[in-house]
């Protein structure tokens, strides 16, 4: 009996150290992109977070990340939030076609790239990541989700290339692109929600980020006082039943 209730506490501390190590988030093997606050909608705007880790050995490291957005999206605007040490560049091109969007404003120029490049002494090192936060739109309407491939250059001028589409099995290629899914458009979307994206992007994703680590270190930690108590408990039980039986052989 004993045994058993050892047995099984032992699987929940293991459990527990488990959802810790998975609670704590590992940065992703390649540059992605991702959405911390709520899914773009097609036609609105988007917050979105490209993350970058720095794979190479040391003592190689990140000086440069540059983003392509499609010319045929027809992205008019682009907001970069500030990261220190680096600087941001947006790149505009001119369309050989304008592009209508949805509440008839036409696009004759588009976001093409945006580029960020380390100042001297911020590289990323192999242990590294970070994070780069943009706010734009309006998006298209006739596409499912938006492609941005990247491009990764390093301090001995090795350039990885991010840009494989993801194929029809699902699988994922070696150098993904980032993609983020549009959601379908809603009554009632904004066109004029340009003015907000910026404090999305700074404050919103910022705050989700911070609330989903903490609530994972809230998580592993309950559970981790929980199945330390079993198995205190179990050992009370265990040292009661042996003085019990311990007395009643005296008596």
């Amino acid at each position: 009996m004993s045994q058993h209730v050892f047995k099984r506490a032992g699987f929940l501390v293991a459990a527990v150290g488990v959802a810790g190590l998975l609670g704590t988030g590992v940065a992703s093997a390649h540059v992605t992109a991702n959405v911390y606050g709520p899914q773009p909608t097609k036609g609105g705007y988007a917050a979105i977070v490209f993350r970058v880790p720095s794979e190479e050995k040391d003592p190689i490291t990140t000086t440069k990340v540059a983003v392509d957005f499609k010319a045929d999206y027809g992205i008019g605007s682009v907001r970069t939030k500030p990261v220190p040490g680096w600087t941001a560049e947006v790149t505009k091109s001119k369309l050989p076609t304008p592009i209508t969007k949805d509440n008839g404003t036409q696009i004759t120029e588009a976001v093409t790239a945006v580029t960020w490049t380390a100042q001297p002494g911020n590289e990323l090192k192999a242990t590294d990541y970070q994070e780069f936060a943009v706010s734009f739109g309006p998006l298209p309407t006739n596409v499912d989700q938006v492609e941005f491939p990247a491009h990764q250059t390093y301090s001995d001028g090795k350039v990885v290339d991010w840009n494989q589409p993801a194929p029809a099995n699902g699988e994922e290629p070696e150098h993904p692109s980032p993609a983020v899914k549009l959601a379908a458009k809603s009554e009632g979307d904004a066109h004029g929600m340009a003015a907000n994206t910026a404090a999305t992007t700074g404050e919103h994703t910022e705050a989700a980020a911070a609330s989903d680590t903490t609530a994972r270190w809230l998580g592993g930690a309950g559970l981790l006082v929980g199945a330390i108590g079993l198995g205190v408990g179990a050992g009370a039980t265990i040292r009661a039943r042996k003085a019990t039986a311990k007395s009643g052989g005296n008596s």
